[in-house]
């Protein structure tokens, strides 16, 4: 087409819509389409005195296909740039700009067929040409009334969706409004929420304060009494061992069978009495290990030599196996080897027939020492009640035990850094592992 007059204009924006409508662009794309041409076109006319228009259907190697508007200038282009005199023009189109085509430079603009649209075949472009070429241009005055139809048409649809954003305008502000109704009383919640966090957390350190007071009174009522303890019972031990001996007036059958009941019972209560103190120092935090470096060795071959003793029944074997070379840690010999003698001792005391056996083992960066026994197990509900203070598993009363020795034990692995932790099943024998580590503290 040659754009030479303003009545080309006309012409060529009728054409551009035909073209577009043609090959399947929507209707709102048509109308976007032919306004930008007219409005490029009308530029041109101005400046450069007019120009030769030409359309084409331009397909991408991805499939994308483009309806494309050349506009070469009769002359050249003012700075050899075009700029369109309406900013909105740009947005009308997908590209807008200047190219190079058989060696001249045009303006060239273009809008993306929709993917839906039919493809246009070789015979039905010629048969489209044949037809746009026979159909007569319309008058300017029948393009002004098309356009006032599509312009009429535009503002219809500006004010629908004038109307509709009123509307969702309206939604959003009632929505807001319940969103800060909702946000208030949430925020009303979560203040109220917070006064009583704070008021517990008051509660809780008042009754953290009530509960160190309390542990205080019992470690220092634990130690008063166990030091005032301690005189007494070692002078009745102390006054049956003068009444046997043999320097004394003999006693008869009977009264040596009382004695040595008194001395029994007075030496249960002296044990009972050292476990409490030590407990008591325990808690009150007043042991502080020495530490040093410790050879398992030596202090098993310690224990091995001084616990012979307590397998007095045949039926019971003591079995303390010989540490692996190289099983050394930084810890106190003298609260390790309490702890070690504290388990054996039960183990031993608590088994009828069988093994006692204890042994080590070197982890990574950490010793494990184990002491287990074949005696008659423990019940897992009951595998840490066994570490409570004063707790006895029930049917081993008989065994005079007094419920002290293991807790304190736990609380001394912990202090050296460590772990206490019990397997046992009933009827399967317990073991005890102490977990160290090698560096200490």
């Amino acid at each position: 087409m040659a754009l030479r007059v303003e009545q080309d204009i006309f012409g060529v924006r009728q054409r551009g819509r035909e073209v577009a409508a043609a090959i399947g662009l929507e209707h709102q794309d048509q109308v976007r389409f032919a306004t930008a041409l007219s409005e490029v076109a009308r530029d041109l006319l101005r400046t450069v005195a007019g120009a030769d228009v030409s359309f084409a259907l331009v397909t991408e190697p991805d499939g994308r296909r483009f309806l494309s508007v050349d506009l070469a200038p009769l002359r050249p282009l003012p700075g050899n740039r075009y700029e369109p005199q309406s900013g909105a023009v740009a947005r009308l189109v997908d590209t807008l700009g200047l190219a190079e085509a058989a060696g001249y430079t045009v303006v060239r603009m273009s809008r993306r067929v929709p993917a839906a649209a039919a493809a246009l075949t070789p015979p039905r472009l010629a048969e489209l040409r044949a037809e746009l070429g026979t159909s007569a241009p319309a008058s300017a005055l029948d393009e002004l009334a098309t356009q006032n139809g599509q312009l009429i048409a535009a503002l219809d649809e500006v004010r629908s969706q004038r109307d509709e954003l009123a509307v969702l305008n309206a939604e959003l502000e009632e929505t807001n409004r319940g969103v800060m109704a909702l946000y208030t009383q949430l925020s009303e919640e979560l203040e109220a929420t917070n006064r009583g966090v704070v008021a517990l957390y008051a509660e809780l350190d008042e009754k953290s304060a009530q509960l160190r007071a309390a542990s205080e009174s019992k470690s220092r009522f634990l130690a008063n009494v166990s030091h005032e303890l301690r005189a007494p019972v070692t002078a009745i031990i102390g006054l049956g061992r003068l009444l046997t001996d043999s320097a004394s007036d003999p006693l008869t059958a009977e009264q040596a069978q009382q004695v040595e009941l008194i001395r029994s019972s007075a030496a249960d209560l002296l044990s009972l009495v050292n476990d409490l103190l030590d407990l008591a120092k325990a808690e009150a935090g007043r042991i502080e290990p020495e530490w040093v470096q410790v050879d398992l060795r030596a202090v098993f071959g310690q224990l091995r030599g001084t616990l012979r003793a307590l397998t007095l029944r045949s039926e019971v074997e003591l079995a303390v196996e010989e540490p692996p070379p190289g099983t050394e840690l930084r810890s106190d010999e003298v609260l390790l080897a309490q702890v070690l003698r504290n388990l054996l001792h039960n183990a031993v005391k608590f088994t009828d027939r069988g093994e006692v056996r204890m042994c080590a083992e070197r982890v990574d960066d950490r010793v494990r020492i184990r002491v287990s026994d074949t005696g008659p197990g423990i019940p897992a509900e009951l595998h840490e009640r066994i570490f409570e203070e004063f707790y006895q598993v029930p049917g081993t009363s008989r065994r005079s035990g007094t419920g002290l020795g293991l807790p304190y034990a736990r609380r001394l692995v912990t202090l050296l850094g460590g772990t206490l932790t019990l397997a046992s099943e009933p009827g399967r024998g317990s073991s005890f592992t102490v977990d160290l580590p090698v560096a200490g503290v």
